[in-house]
């Protein structure tokens, strides 16, 4: 079956191949039109793929999936409309000296790349399929889209809606199971974009590496927030909360545990506790707060709280309405801190991906700035407090792929901003013109004058008193 499936999937990269070689050059009013459909397409179906997200994952906020998959999805396109004629702009660069002065031209022309794979994933299976699709059909390029397994449903519509907007040769939506992403990552694409777990990471760019395919990894790690000692706390611990529950934790960009002044923990706890408390009053019946994917995610989430426990960890349970979670099959999981971690803690070691929120303290900044340098660097780092000279100390010593200040999540609500992590949180990014450079090819372009440009400078043989006297100039301090 995979065979079949490989065989298939060759026949459609070919195809878009194929199209996209015969249609060049291809105006930017073709670019902008399929740019349209994928808007047009949300626009129109935005509700129905709400519905499928909802039934996918048990439950999950209708108006929660309208702002993050599609409002967010249908904006970003609108925005590499506004932009495109600028970004496609080719760059004019300064030729060596003197050549400018004898005529020479040297320009950088971003040029499509061909056929780029879009592997996307199951917790904002829309927004991820779709934010990277606008982008890469902004810089001329024809796309293969793997959604996930675990979001049959969705995945399943997006590929009917697809097909009914844009021609196979254009985009077109591959669904099914591991064996067949497996399959995809192994496709000769141009560029292959993935988002997802590190671990899978690995796996995709180890198989994109066999064919030489360059890749756009947007993995996760583990996220920290930074309390300050200038923190409002009851600011932040709300600000936390809806970051943290947002999806029910199953963020890339969730904050994945708090560090915060040793003399604040109980109020920082509080605040957050709170913010839970005023934001979601009950969890069960509360549409807006999602349940946990699969049971599989679920029972590894409440395996890595069992862990910590057993470990010596102290669980706080937020769960403001009091409700029995014991007697329901629905994957809804209340807020869970975790005081008194250490790294030997399952939820110190992995990215977290749920409602779990551990906390660690700190005497003074420096001892969280060397824990959070001690680990992987992060997809997101959030800092929180008035006192600019502490931000820029978390700033300029840590690494991470993007920031908040004074709240979490929101640098990846920023079209204009590039989005991606670094080392293990990820490689390349897109969003903002970086992102259009991402999915283009930076094409060099030289244009020599009419003169005999190397005779004068002494490159052509037989070399002589031209070629030293050139050597001698350009060592010249």
């Amino acid at each position: 079956m995979a065979g079949d499936r490989k065989d298939e999937l060759e026949a459609i990269l070919k195809a878009q191949r194929d199209a996209f070689t015969a249609a060049r050059p291809e105006g930017l009013d073709k670019r902008k039109d399929r740019i349209k459909r994928a808007i047009a397409l949300l626009v129109d179906h935005g509700e129905d793929l709400c519905q499928a997200m909802n039934e996918d994952f048990g439950n999950r906020s209708r108006d929660q999936s309208m702002m993050t998959d599609i409002v967010g999805s249908v904006n970003f396109g609108k925005y590499c409309l506004k932009h495109l004629d600028k970004w496609a702009k080719p760059e004019k660069r300064k030729p060596t000296f003197p050549l400018g002065l004898l005529g020479a031209k040297a320009e950088l022309r971003f040029e499509p790349k061909g056929v780029i794979g879009i592997l996307s994933p199951w917790n904002f299976p829309v927004q991820l399929s779709f934010n990277p699709l606008m982008q890469v059909l902004a810089a001329g390029n024809r796309a293969m889209i793997k959604p996930s397994e675990f979001t049959e449903k969705t995945s399943d519509m997006m590929a009917e809606l697809v097909e009914k907007y844009f021609a196979q040769d254009e985009v077109a939506v591959i669904t099914g199971s591991p064996e067949v992403a497996q399959a995809f990552s192994s496709l000769q694409f141009d560029h292959l974009v993935f988002t997802g777990s590190t671990a899978t990471g690995r796996k995709v760019m180890e198989a994109a590496a066999r064919n030489l395919v360059p890749v756009t990894l947007e993995l996760g790690g583990k996220s920290p927030v930074v309390l300050g000692h200038s923190a409002d706390l009851e600011k932040a611990g709300e600000r936390i909360a809806m970051g943290k529950m947002m999806n029910a934790g199953q963020i890339c960009l969730a904050p994945d545990y708090m560090i915060v002044p040793e003399d604040k923990e109980e109020a920082a706890v509080a605040a957050v506790q709170l913010g839970v408390h005023n934001q979601y009053p009950t969890l069960l019946d509360n549409d807006d707060y999602a349940s946990v994917v699969t049971d599989r995610h679920f029972d590894r989430l409440q395996g890595m709280v069992a862990d910590a426990r057993e470990k010596g960890a102290e669980v706080i349970e937020v769960n403001p309405g009091e409700e029995d979670f014991s007697n329901t099959n629905s994957r809804k999981m209340p807020l869970t801190i975790l005081r008194n971690v250490n790294d030997d803690m399952q939820a110190m070691q992995e990215e977290i991906f749920g409602p779990v929120l551990p906390v660690k303290t700190y005497k003074n900044v420096g001892e969280a700035i060397d824990y959070v340098n001690d680990h992987d660097r992060p997809l997101g780092l959030y800092y929180f407090g008035t006192d600019k000279a502490e931000r820029e100390q978390v700033l300029k010593q840590t690494i991470s792929g993007g920031v908040t200040v004074n709240d979490v999540i929101f640098h990846v609500a920023m079209d204009d901003l590039p989005f991606g992590g670094v080392g293990p949180s990820g490689i390349g990014s897109y969003h903002g013109p970086e992102g259009f450079k991402e999915f283009s090819h930076a094409r060099s372009v030289y244009s020599q004058p009419k003169i005999d440009v190397a005779g004068i400078a002494g490159f052509k043989p037989p070399y002589g008193k031209a070629t030293k006297k050139a050597i001698s100039t350009q060592l010249k301090k």
